[in-house]
């Protein structure tokens, strides 16, 4: 089968269009990453916890904040008076396990180990390690991610079970 000479110069243009397109959608992507600005954490969902800015504060419980305040970070907040009398909000996250919220009173002195960051406008120190009454509790991982807590209480003890021939005696 032969072609005429005019579907032949169509199919050449029809593949000349086909390649200036590929071009200009080639020319269009960015050739080159911009790179990260060097001291600037990754970013994801909300606030994000920058471990190279680490903070020790010691200070005494003033308030503990239970309810969740509208704009404010989920879980348990201390308001904690630092040495210079600064309150600080520190957010512990609402993994707390019973015995270490027991422990948590107005007036106790708090070491917190954390990493300060803004989210709406306020200032969190986003707490990695909590020191309360000489027990470090760590609250979240280097890289700022809740951990959670394992509960106080304590699996049931492991009961025996004997089979029946056991319970009849034995065996006859």
């Amino acid at each position: 089968m032969r072609r005429s000479r005019s579907s032949r110069i169509s199919h050449s243009i029809l593949i000349a269009g086909l390649v200036a397109d590929l071009l200009v959608a080639i020319l269009a992507v960015p050739l080159f990453a911009q790179p990260a600005p060097g001291t600037r954490p990754a970013q994801g969902f909300g606030p994000v916890y920058d471990s190279a800015h680490e903070i020790t504060l010691n200070g005494t419980i003033q308030t503990i904040v239970t309810a969740h305040v509208k704009g404010s970070p989920a879980g348990m907040h201390l308001l904690v008076t630092g040495p210079e009398g600064n309150v600080v909000d520190a957010h512990l996250g609402p993994f707390l396990n019973k015995a270490t919220r027991e422990a948590l009173q107005e007036g106790t002195p708090v070491r917190i180990v954390g990493a300060m960051t803004i989210l709406h406008g306020k200032s969190y120190l986003y707490a990695r390690l909590l020191t309360v009454n000489d027990r470090t509790i760590t609250v979240r991982s280097t890289h700022g991610v809740l951990s959670p807590m394992p509960s106080a209480r304590r699996a049931p003890p492991r009961t025996e079970t004997k089979s029946v021939a056991e319970a009849n005696g034995g065996a006859q």
